[in-house]
This record gives C-alpha cells, sequence and structure tokens, in this order.
C-alpha cells in the first residue's frame, strides 16, 4: 500500500485490479469511494472504487460501455441516476423492483446486470444506531425520486405512525403513495405538496432531495414551524453538514447526518455488487 500528502491507504493497482465505480452528477458529493477504498486496502482486496461522473442523457451509453469492460464488476448508484439505472437492469432486487429506483448494480459475467435498493435498509439501521427509533413516529419525507422510494418503503414495514410525501411534483408523489400502498399493503401514506404549511405534528422529516448540494441552495424547507422535538434528517453525504443542518441544530434540534445512510449499509453494498 501506499500513503499520498493526506496520508490516506490506496489500494494497490495493477493489471489484476477489480474495478468499481460510484456512478453520479454532480460527483463531488459522492462519499462511496471514501469509504469502499480504505476497507479494500485494509482487507488486502486488489479492487478499486472511482467516481463516475455522468449526465442524465449519456447514462445509457456509459453503462453500455461499462458492460464491456472486462474488469469493471459493479457501482453504487446516487443523483440522479437511481430510477433510470433501474430501467436499464435486466434483474432488479426486492426493494429495487418495489420502488424502481436501485442504488447498487452487479455486472455479471453474461453480460447482466442486477439491480437492487439498499438505502431504505441503510438510513433505518443508522437510525437505530444512532438512538433514533423510527417505530411509532409520524414522518415527513421530502422529495420522490429514488432514495425517498426506498426509504419509504422499508418505512412501511417499521410500524411507524404514518409518512407523508412532499415533492414540488405533487402528482409524482400521488403516484408513489398509490403504487406503495398498493405493495406493501401500508394504507397510512399520503402526499402534499411541498408547500405545506403544517408541519408541526411530525417526528422526522427527512430531505431526499438534492438540495443542500450547493451553498447556494434554498433551504429544503423552513423550519420556523417545526416541533421542538422533531429530528431532522438528510441523506446528503458531502457537505456532511448541509445549510438545513447547520440551521437545525442553531435552532438546538436533533439532526441526523447523510452519512450514517451509507455507512450502515456498506457491507450490504459490498458483498452485493461483489466488493466484499
Amino acid at each position: 500500500m501506499i500513503k499520498d500528502e493526506k496520508k490516506r491507504l490506496v489500494p494497490w493497482v495493477d493489471g489484476k485490479t477489480e474495478i468499481f465505480g460510484v456512478i453520479a452528477h454532480p460527483i463531488d458529493h459522492v462519499r462511496a469511494p471514501m469509504v469502499f477504498n480504505p476497507i479494500f486496502s485494509e482487507r488486502c482486496l486488489p479492487k478499486l472504487m472511482i467516481p463516475i461522473d455522468v449526465m442524465p442523457e449519456n447514462l445509457e451509453a456509459v453503462i453500455t460501455g461499462l458492460k464491456k469492460q472486462r474488469n469493471f464488476r459493479g457501482l453504487a448508484v446516487t443523483i440522479p441516476h437511481k430510477v433510470e439505472m433501474a430501467k436499464l437492469c435486466d434483474q432488479l432486487g426486492k426493494v429495487a423492483e418495489l420502488t424502481g429506483a436501485v442504488n447498487a448494480v452487479r455486472f455479471n459475467s453474461d453480460g447482466t446486470m442486477f439491480g437492487d435498493n439498499f438505502d431504505g435498509a441503510g438510513f433505518v439501521e443508522g437510525c437505530r444506531q444512532n438512538g433514533i427509533d423510527v417505530g411509532g413516529k409520524r414522518i415527513l419525507v421530502i422529495g420522490a425520486g429514488g432514495a425517498a422510494r426506498a426509504i419509504v418503503a422499508v418505512l412501511c414495514d417499521e410500524n411507524v405512525d404514518g409518512v407523508v410525501i412532499a415533492n414540488r411534483n405533487f402528482q409524482k408523489a400521488e403516484v408513489l403513495v398509490s403504487s406503495l400502498r398498493e405493495r406493501t399493503g401500508f394504507q397510512k401514506l399520503s402526499a402534499v405538496d411541498l408547500s405545506l404549511s403544517d408541519v408541526s405534528s411530525f417526528d422526522i422529516i427527512i430531505n431526499c432531495t438534492s438540495l443542500g448540494l450547493n451553498e447556494a441552495d434554498p433551504l429544503p424547507l423552513g423550519l420556523d414551524k417545526v416541533s421542538p422535538s422533531v429530528v431532522i434528517a438528510d441523506i446528503i453525504m458531502v457537505p456532511s453538514e448541509t445549510k438545513w443542518l447547520v440551521e437545525a441544530e442553531s435552532r438546538g434540534l436533533r439532526t441526523h447526518y447523510g452519512r450514517h445512510m451509507l455507512d450502515f449499509q456498506i457491507e450490504f453494498i459490498g458483498k452485493f455488487i461483489g466488493a466484499f
């Protein structure tokens, strides 16, 4: 192993190295290489994870190329590709099939791709490990994209008191709610427009949008009317302290960081894509 100027271990790379990627756009917020590569080094695995920045309109072309790369094994998938990537997979796991979104894809030797989604499991387990019990709670999820779908799908099995999905595109949220009600049997689901005014009844509020990736982004939701006992959660990895979380902490509210969702699903993803 070698060390860079910041004393981080870098996996040894040679002609036998297996390549994994994390695919996103923009790419500077991804945290997966920072987590996977030290594990590869610690376990002496001849593997490397790289960031892959792909515009949405180029996704299919890039995936077609990666499938032809013989030492490319799999992907972690994040904003904004989770839903479109699911459509490119030949096979989907249970949660991915339920939500129509993936965050991990395995490239099989026969040229097929198998995708699944561990965001929901990682988020809930991260909450548990940090002393936040989602059971019996009323939860507001902001956004209706891939991560939101996965988190809500898992919350449906966690004995929560109810889940409300708020989205700028109200129709998209309604479609998601209808689908999850039918497929999970959980009926305490509803959709609202993002301009909702009453947020005081929620125990946990989760930002599942990309708002917070950039310093200039507006807050996903104002915090003036939330309950003082609410948990403000974000799923953005980098920056770890989004403007929303900083604002919540300045008000004395409890916060839950995006890194926990990834940290508590690493083993799931690693085994699924063949990294571990």
